[in-house]
């Protein structure tokens, strides 16, 4: 069983982890002293090797410690490679400034910032490499039908169809649930090879003649009442488990508890933006990068201007109310791509494919996005960011919240120029609810990061898209 193996997995990936330490040092200082950089440093030779080889009492035990505290030894199966390596980045940083300040506080000043640096990146790549390995390895064996978790779930429900449905597209997590107990389903009932094998309270028997690494609680919301009576049988088994809510619809992918004295306190939507420090960054990022598209884009936007003016009758910049953060209007700037026309008439639908009401130049400009340009001054205004959901008229907010779930939270952060669902595609007439889910996972899971990587896509798939109309 894998509870039985775990702790000698662990006690192994502790020893490799700690010889990949010792030996990111040991090269490090190789390439320092006896390579070509052995005199490009002033003072690094004033300390003899064995100096520098003691160091490594205190460097190995560090960086074990940071990599427990990075959460760097938590199960793999489930777990995305990118957190993983964004943890070894963190606790690598934290590792080499804590390590400079402890050269300082001892006043050790002739130690080789050279080989700092050396040991910090060789470090990184080295820790990066060994542990896809290892994540592989696992992998391997696991299709091979090895390194198993037999689970159980507790109850029928929503939540349950969708881990089994989760569990089943991903074979390299490694699970097998072995059945489904339940009061409300009868026996034999099959989801996706996962069958109910009997009522709950059978939970009791089952258990000492089977050999389980988890349980599941998986309960419809009307049986919670017998929740905490079933935890209790859960937890007398001895056998790890696990709360999986049948709410998740509601719950955010990432949810954030509070502690109110005592009384733990499940947020239901986590918007980063709303951290003062992330607001500042982003408009900070978006006022330049606003200023830098207005001068950059200022000869496109005189020439759409005039192309706009010389081709059809009306108004060069078109304006249209749109819905932006906490729900307030404002006028959004566009070149004008359609013949002039009564606001009444405007507002019934928008434009879809070879829409008549379109110009030729306008067909140009809404094909290539650059009818969008004159948003850069909404952006500086404040009225819009550079990434986030696009913004709707009111008419089709009103229609669109009482038609899909969840669709108001996009309004908790301003509205974009770009967006995670146009570079995925879904501008235009495509579908609302489509839509709205991409725009949900950026609003929950925003980061800087993730803001540049739509930029930059943003110039392959986002200013030409078939899609635009």
């Amino acid at each position: 069983m894998i509870k039985d193996n775990q702790k000698y997995f662990n006690r192994l990936h502790l020893l490799v982890d700690a010889a990949v330490v010792a030996v990111s040092y040991l090269l490090a200082w190789y390439i320092k002293f006896c390579t070509i950089f052995a005199d490009t440093e002033p003072g690094a030779g004033a300390l003899d090797m064995r100096t520098y080889f003691s160091f490594l009492y205190f460097v190995v035990p560090e960086y074990i410690v940071l990599y427990y505290f990075f959460n760097m030894y938590a199960p793999k199966r489930a777990t995305r490679r990118k957190y993983e390596i964004e943890n070894i980045l963190k606790a690598n940083t934290v590792g080499i400034v804590f390590f400079i300040v402890v050269l300082y506080i001892i006043k050790q000043p002739d130690f080789s910032r050279f080989m700092m640096g050396a040991f910090f990146v060789i470090n990184i790549v080295f820790t990066v490499v060994c542990r896809t390995l290892i994540r592989n390895m696992l992998l391997y064996f696991r299709r091979k039908g090895y390194n198993l978790k037999y689970m159980l779930l507790v109850g029928y429900s929503r939540a349950a169809e969708e881990y089994i449905t989760r569990i089943n597209a991903n074979p390299q997590w490694g699970y097998v649930v072995r059945g489904i107990l339940d009061d409300r389903v009868p026996s034999g009932t099959i989801y996706k090879g996962v069958k109910v094998v009997g009522r709950i309270e059978n939970i009791k028997y089952i258990l000492p003649e089977n050999k389980l690494d988890e349980i599941a609680i998986t309960l419809a919301l009307k049986d919670y009442d017998r929740l905490e009576n079933i935890v209790d049988l859960c937890e007398k088994s001895g056998v790890h488990t696990k709360f999986i809510p049948d709410y998740n619809s509601l719950v955010p992918s990432q949810p954030y508890t509070e502690d109110l004295m005592g009384l733990p306190v499940i947020n239901i939507r986590y918007v980063p933006l709303t951290n003062t420090l992330n607001w500042v960054c982003k408009r900070a990022v978006d006022i330049l990068g606003s200023l830098a598209g207005i001068i950059l884009f200022s000869p496109i936007m005189l020439i759409a201007a005039l192309a706009v003016k010389l081709t059809s009758r009306g108004p060069v910049i078109f304006k249209q109310e749109r819905v932006g953060l906490h729900n307030k209007t404002f006028k959004m700037y566009k070149f004008r791509t359609m013949e002039t026309q009564k606001a009444q008439t405007e507002q019934k639908a928008w434009t879809v494919k070879d829409d008549p009401r379109v110009t030729k130049i306008g067909r140009f400009l809404r094909h290539t996005s650059l009818d969008e340009l004159p948003q850069l001054f909404n952006i500086l205004a404040g009225e819009m960011s550079l990434v986030g959901p696009r913004p709707e008229r009111p008419q089709f907010v009103e229609k669109f919240k009482e038609e899909i779930p969840r669709y108001m939270i996009k309004h908790q952060v301003r509205p974009g120029l770009t967006g995670w669902a146009q570079i995925n595609g879904y501008r235009g007439d495509t579908s609302i609810r489509k839509r709205i889910e991409h725009d949900l996972f950026y609003i929950e899971n925003w980061t800087m990061s993730l803001d540049f990587k739509i930029m930059f896509l943003t110039i392959f798939k986002g200013f030409i898209n078939k899609n635009a109309y």
